[in-house]
């Protein structure tokens, strides 16, 4: 979390106070006695306050929970239990339900004190700021049922929130926070995909089937040139170039060629040689140069019906022997999946490349169906939309 880095920045522009979690909020133990809820939660410190059946694939709670708090949505709960990165237990707001029911070996408690902002102590107690009071407070020896032996009393007398005086402050530190959040959550998700992700996408419950085949088998070479930036241009011309550094560095996956600024070809006899190269909606170009492992990174070609459209300087221009789902090759060849394996074949100190030879005999995993391969392709478009609003 960002919260010490972000506060220390506004530090000088807001008024800042501390205030103790006894003068904020109180605890909550009302008991389920009436039966009201038949929600057993728990606390995942990466999930949240959830439902148990779900998280343990089964029911850990009591039958009878009647003795359990009940508690009520935008209350917070602490978990005394450690698990791993949360050494002093994890303190959770219930958001994804109305009500459920809790331990008693949970401490509860709700805001009463209209000075803080809801959000704001969610993201405070998500910073793990809090950890250095539990610290003190925590009594040393055996733990009971595994938890922590933190005293309630003390727990709300010494757990210190540092916030600004101003809850509409407060408000734009949680804001920023929860989007920021977000953002990096949109980011590892797209990150971490694989083909097992990718299978995961199914239809109808089945798995859709995926078949292993060589670099070579997917593809022909096309012929690239080898024209610098010197002899491109913005203004005018009547071929257009795709350049290794804007496929390292500003397009994405894939580009919509008719959408995308593309610099033209300043002579028309230097680009006639490659006519038979024009590049096509599908068609891959990767760079093969990069100062960094980013090297063999991809764009696909999308939207090029009607434009001349060639690969240029450093790049290798591969088309698909047969037709794929649009996108997906963009987002496959991208992936951590695939890329991984070019590293041990990159060459090179200050400046890293990788040659279309070693290319050829790298492995790639597809799915046999069109269908599964265009669904695939428009998730990752839709996640790229998702990170695009939230960056806004």
């Amino acid at each position: 979390m960002y919260f010490a880095s972000f506060s220390k920045r506004h530090a000088t522009n807001l008024s800042w106070e501390q205030r103790k979690l006894g003068e904020l909020c109180e605890r909550v133990t009302r008991k389920n006695k009436t039966g009201e809820s038949d929600l057993p939660l728990t606390i995942a410190s990466q999930y949240g306050l959830i439902d148990q059946r779900d998280f343990f694939n089964k029911v850990v709670a009591a039958k009878d929970m009647s003795n359990y708090y009940l508690l009520k949505k935008g209350e917070f709960a602490y978990n005394k239990s450690y698990s791993n990165g949360y050494d002093f237990g994890s303190i959770k707001r219930l958001n994804a339900y109305e009500q459920g029911c809790l331990s008693t070996l949970y401490i509860c408690f709700g805001i009463t004190s209209d000075d803080i902002e809801s959000d704001y102590l969610e993201c405070f107690f998500d910073t793990l700021k809090w950890y250095s009071d539990i610290t003190m407070i925590c009594a040393e020896g055996a733990r009971n049922h595994g938890l922590l032996n933190v005293d309630t009393k003390a727990f709300f007398d010494e757990v210190t929130i540092e916030m600004p005086s101003s809850k509409e402050e407060q408000r734009k530190i949680s804001s920023y926070l929860n989007n920021l959040d977000n953002l990096i959550t949109l980011h590892q998700c797209k990150h971490n995909y694989t083909p097992i992700a990718f299978a995961l996408q199914k239809t109808n419950n089945s798995t859709p089937s995926w078949e292993q085949r060589k670099f070579v088998s997917v593809f022909d070479g096309l012929q690239n040139n080898t024209l610098s930036r010197a002899e491109l241009n913005y203004e005018s011309g009547t071929i257009k170039n795709v350049h290794y550094g804007d496929v390292l560095i500003k397009f994405g996956d894939y580009i919509d060629a008719s959408q995308t600024e593309l610099p033209y070809i300043s002579d028309d006899a230097k680009a006639d040689k490659f006519k038979n190269s024009f590049l096509q909606d599908g068609d891959i170009i990767i760079a093969d140069t990069a100062e960094d492992d980013t090297v063999g990174k991809c764009t696909e070609i999308r939207g090029s019906e009607g434009m001349k459209l060639l690969s240029g300087l450093h790049t290798i221009a591969c088309r698909p022997k047969e037709k794929y789902g649009p996108m997906f090759l963009g987002y496959y060849i991208n992936s951590p999946a695939y890329h991984n394996q070019l590293k041990p074949l990159m060459q090179g100190i200050k400046v890293t490349s990788i040659s279309k030879s070693a290319l050829q005999d790298t492995d790639m995993i597809i799915p046999k169906s069109i269908d599964e391969q265009i669904k695939i392709g428009e998730y990752f478009s839709n996640l790229d939309n998702l990170i695009t609003l939230h960056q806004r």
